[in-house]
């Protein structure tokens, strides 16, 4: 009888720059998370962080202030997700495939809300580039799923940059907006969306290169 293969996506592959840091704060605290307070409320708390940045985006418009309670949120949301599996692995929840279905499903609901937080402060007339801009993102998390199913290996970071790396952009460009805005988005939008596809046309082109070795590999061993 063939065994089935462990669940690839209860573990990740691929170092952040922060990584390290990530692990030894996560060692020294998550005993210390109330007991009260599990896995899954974790988790689900992504749905209080985006409607809260629905709302700030909506508020912003007015006073561009704002958006610092939107940063708050993606801190928020920073040490919900960090510690929701390691809580899940210390209590022996079990909700492995659960946990990984709605973590990551979540993150797509966060970042849209992001993203349409920002298009609520741009001035009128960027409707395609945030349209662009959602599309792109949405097909990095694409590209992370169907790398995961064809090898069981979910990667997150790709040379150093993950999760976390995104999110202090995210807060860097909150404060770039707070003291600008509403100045430079005829170069910084089409600019920022140039910089995601690319890195996303990269990305894409390594793992299809690693794909490939491996389905030439399988190939070769078929052969002997």
């Amino acid at each position: 009888m063939t065994v089935p293969a462990a669940f690839g996506g209860a573990s990740k592959v691929g170092q952040s720059l922060l990584s390290g840091a990530e692990r030894r704060l996560v060692a020294r605290w998550v005993g210390r998370v109330p007991r009260g307070l599990e896995t899954y409320h974790l988790t689900l708390l992504t749905v209080l962080w985006s409607g809260l940045i629905l709302l700030f985006g909506w508020l912003a418009q007015d006073d561009i202030r704002w958006l610092w309670l939107i940063s708050l949120m993606i801190a928020c949301q920073y040490v919900t997700d960090l510690f929701d599996g390691a809580v899940g692995r210390l209590r022996d929840t079990g909700l492995v495939k659960w946990g990984f279905f709605m973590d990551h499903f979540l993150d797509f609901v966060f970042l849209c809300a992001l993203i349409t937080a920002y298009y609520l402060v741009a001035p009128a007339g960027y409707a395609v580039w945030f349209m662009l801009l959602l599309g792109l993102t949405g097909a990095h998390m694409v590209h992370s799923f169907l790398s995961f199913a064809a090898t069981n290996e979910f990667r997150i970071a790709f040379y150093g940059i993950g999760p976390t790396e995104m999110r202090i952009v995210f807060i860097g460009i909150n404060t770039f907006i707070i003291y600008t805005w509403p100045r430079y988005y005829e170069t910084t939008i089409p600019l920022l969306t140039l910089a995601v596809l690319l890195g996303l046309v990269y990305a894409v082109f390594c793992t299809q290169r690693h794909l490939w070795r491996l389905d030439m590999e399988a190939k070769a061993a078929r052969g002997r």
